[in-house]
């Protein structure tokens, strides 16, 4: 029905929504996605898509079928995306047992006072409070899924009693894992963490010392490079193992070599992030789009080489996530590059003196507290207004985001570096030519039919086709 300005019913839109992008027919967009064969074309609300010869656009733009069928269809994929965007709920925490670090990285989106002398969980509150968090998971998650919980930091193993004791007492109980600079792993740790199944990210940000000890050092200055390498060896051909590189302007240019040293020691999955700019010491080293987008797509390539002569995957699990987000959106691992992003919605995290975020990346910031897990119900900080800030924030309310054909693949993110870096959640972080690019070479990837190369084995377990077709 339409409206007169006075309101009075009009009657009935007289469209019958035959043709694409008028009336009441659906809304489609042709984007380069830099292919010699192939164009795309995407219906943004939905995150429709389809891949189409060149030569075809305008058949494809014209013909009936195609028009009718999108239309039919156009209520299921909206339902799935409002599925996946708005009714999820937490099943992940990320649980800072210490504000401190025996590191002085120059990125870190943790303050410099807070990691030098924070605060320190005991170890008998952080069994209260993973406690609490078991019964919370039980009134929310079906019986039978594990929640996850990911020891995180700051540096998590600067607490390592108490980590340890938690980790023993309900390991039937979560998933665990610890995402460590690696300095504090020793023999004994590592025989602790591995033997209970616990997943272990570590932190390497180059191929050589001199590289990485640019950005990753020890407060009096000295680097960690033989020290994370050697757990690495340590850890070759543990299952439960992944390396984080921060990208920045000091390594950017070796990304290609990053790889290659990962897939030297079978490293299975790593991820390559650019440096989140919440703090000005990451924005002072923050590398330009343009050069970020180069030398990282230059990485994915040799990975893809990488596999052809050895049959050895190394998943680039943030760019994965990208392209999977198009095949399959619900199958997102990450819920960083979708909007609402998943901090408060899919996860939240858990300061050391028991204060809730949406995500770690607001730690230090006190208005995006929401509550403290040992005086709230978790339901009621969910619902906060600090929370919501985070869990209602829609791509399609963000300048130039709600017109760009992508934003269902892209979500601008994040909100934590949009806010310190523009004075608000509304507005867009850094990167937007990068996740835009990251975009294009995934359509080139499966429009040459090689994106199972990038992709976690088993991605597509639990897949269901909902739309084919090959007629252009």
């Amino acid at each position: 029905m339409t409206e007169d300005p006075s309101g009075q019913s009009l009657g009935a839109a007289p469209s019958r929504g035959r043709f694409y992008n008028s009336g009441t027919g659906p809304s489609i967009l042709p984007l380069d996605i830099g292919h010699q064969k192939y164009a795309a074309l995407l219906a943004p609300d939905t995150a429709f898509w389809m891949l189409i010869r060149k030569e075809k656009l305008v058949e494809a733009l014209t013909d009936a079928n195609l028009i009718s069928t999108q239309r039919d269809k156009a209520g299921e994929f909206a339902r799935e995306m409002d599925a996946l965007r708005f009714h999820l709920q937490p099943s992940a925490v990320y649980f800072n047992p210490t504000e401190r670090c025996n590191l002085n990285c120059s990125y870190c989106y943790i303050p410099e006072e807070m990691r030098k002398s924070g605060a320190q969980m005991p170890a008998d509150k952080l069994l209260e409070a993973l406690a609490r968090l078991r019964e919370y998971f039980k009134r929310t998650m079906s019986e039978g899924r594990l929640p996850q919980v990911v020891f995180h930091g700051a540096e998590p193993l600067l607490n390592r009693e108490a980590v340890f004791a938690g980790i023993e007492e309900f390991r039937n109980d979560f998933r665990f894992g610890v995402q460590t600079n690696a300095t504090l792993l020793d023999d004994e740790a590592l025989d602790f963490l591995t033997s209970r199944g616990v997943g272990i990210g570590i932190s390497l940000d180059g191929p050589v010392a001199d590289i990485a000890d640019q950005t990753r050092k020890t407060w009096s200055g000295d680097g960690t490079f033989p020290a994370v390498v050697n757990t690495i060896k340590k850890l070759t051909g543990y299952e439960g193992f992944n390396v984080i590189a921060t990208i920045t302007e000091k390594n950017v240019e070796c990304l290609t070599q990053l790889v290659e040293f990962f897939h030297k020691y079978e490293v299975p999955v790593c991820l390559l992030n650019v440096v989140r700019c919440t703090l000005p010491g990451a924005r002072e080293i923050r590398a330009e789009d343009e050069v970020v987008t180069k030398h990282f797509l230059a990485a994915l390539d040799r990975t893809y080489e990488l596999f052809l002569e050895t049959g050895r995957k190394l998943v680039v699990a943030n760019f994965a996530n990208v392209l999977v987000g198009i095949i399959a959106p619900t199958a997102r691992r990450l819920m960083c590059d979708i909007s609402p992003c998943g901090g408060g919605r899919c996860f939240l995290a858990l300061a050391p003196n028991g204060d809730l975020f949406p995500c770690s990346e607001f730690i230090g910031l006190p208005e995006f507290k929401g509550g403290n897990l040992f005086q709230d119900r978790i339901e009621q900080v969910l619902e906060s207004q600090a929370f919501n800030k985070i869990t209602r924030r829609r791509v399609e309310d963000i300048e130039p985001c709600r017109r760009c054909a992508i934003r269902h693949f892209c979500g601008a993110p994040c909100p934590a570096e949009a806010h310190e870096m523009n004075g608000s959640i509304q507005t867009t972080g850094a990167y937007c030519e990068f996740y835009e690019e990251q975009v294009r070479y995934a359509f080139r990837l499966i429009a040459d039919g090689r994106e199972n190369v990038f992709l976690w084995d088993g991605w597509d377990k639990d897949a269901q086709t909902t739309f084919d077709t090959d007629m252009f």
